[in-house]
């Protein structure tokens, strides 16, 4: 398992992230159907405005998931940031993942690994169960 994503949208994620903190910043970038191929960065607001938490606005998500259904799109990759903490999903992060054909993705904007300002992870989560899988950035599809 792995997600293959392009340069342009991995900066687009990361500049999201660093724009948001200390709030969590969130989105989704969505592909053509059955593709798996991520291609249209839609970055969504926080409606909790928080350092530890996030939720996309209701009203905000069903527009969104018309406009998927109307263009013969999904969710291919889910996003948000983690201010303060690792990139990896949090017990409520795993309670709120009802898409098990999404890669979560998860960028950290806390130094937590001495390797710079951030991490980038890709998880599947199916099931309450979440396996990291490689991320591959691509210059190009």
């Amino acid at each position: 398992m792995s997600l293959t994503i392009t340069r342009a949208l991995h900066d687009q994620i990361v500049a999201h992230a660093r724009q948001d903190h200390p709030d969590e910043a969130c989105g989704v970038i969505a592909g053509p159907a059955g593709s798996g191929r991520p291609e249209r960065f839609i970055p969504m607001l926080n409606a909790a405005r928080s350092p530890t938490f996030y939720e996309f606005d209701s009203g905000d998500l069903l527009k969104l998931y018309r406009e998927m259904d109307d263009r013969d799109e999904e969710p291919v990759v889910i996003y948000h940031s983690h201010t303060a903490t690792e990139a990896y999903p949090s017990r409520t992060d795993i309670s709120y993942a009802n898409e098990p054909g999404a890669h979560y993705v998860l960028v950290s904007t806390a130094d937590t690994d001495g390797l710079g300002d951030f991490q980038f992870r890709s998880y599947r989560i199916v099931e309450g169960e979440v396996t990291e899988e490689e991320v591959k950035v691509v210059e190009a599809y």
